[in-house]
């Protein structure tokens, strides 16, 4: 059996700040990321933050979503050279969902798109 890759037992925590800088820098907002998080995830703002203050790590911080969102099977494309749809794993594929989506709003793109609204 592989070894598991190591975002899985990296703190969401340590990730986290790297996705506020990403959007800032681009003109988004920490709340945007906050509300694309959630809407991923079905964590509350204050279950997120919870989640942060505990350190917990990206494979807990999947399997303890409330409720993943049923659109994000729409989410498609390219992520650090990887095709998001591909990936295999679950767990990856949620962190590539989530690192797709932080992606899109550090682009630019409206809301309501990055949301499968």
């Amino acid at each position: 059996m592989p070894a598991k890759h190591r975002i899985f037992t990296t703190p969401f925590a340590d990730v986290y700040p790297h996705y506020i800088a990403k959007a800032e820098k681009k003109g988004r907002t920490k709340a945007e990321v906050d509300a694309i998080i959630r809407w991923l995830t079905g964590y509350t703002q204050p279950k997120l933050e919870s989640q942060l203050d505990k350190q917990t790590d990206f494979e807990t911080f999947f399997q303890e979503a409330p409720q993943m969102n049923p659109a994000r099977t729409l989410i498609q494309g390219t992520v650090c050279g990887v095709r998001v749809e591909e990936v295999e794993d679950p767990t990856m594929r949620e962190i590539r969902c989530l690192d797709k989506l932080v992606d899109e709003l550090a682009k630019g793109k409206a809301m309501e798109k990055i949301l499968r609204a």
